[in-house]
């Protein structure tokens, strides 16, 4: 029996470690921050809603939270994609200055 407890205490470490993370970034779908911080904001989300050990008021506030995440940083992705090929328009072969 030994081994179940200790995949629980595993598992609720890792909760907790999600738990901790959102808690920091306190602000959710803030443009102002980065990618990689969004990004890691995501993750901790996805944790906690796979972890099954939230009700179902925090799981829907955590996906809606996710939601606003992703749309965030498709956005930031887009705007991204877009200099990159402006700045490829400007080396591109013939284009001499």
């Amino acid at each position: 029996m030994e081994p179940l407890f200790d995949e629980v205490d595993e598992t609720a470490e890792s909760v907790d470690a999600a738990v901790e993370v959102a808690a920091a970034t306190e602000a959710v779908a803030d443009d102002g921050a980065k990618f990689g911080e969004q990004l890691a904001q995501l993750e901790a989300i996805v944790v906690q809603l796979e972890s099954g050990q939230l009700d179902l008021e925090d799981s829907l506030k955590s996906y809606g939270e996710g939601v606003q995440l992703i749309r965030s940083l498709q956005a930031k992705l887009v705007d991204a994609e877009q200099k990159v090929q402006v700045m490829m328009g400007e080396i591109a072969p013939g284009s001499e200055d």
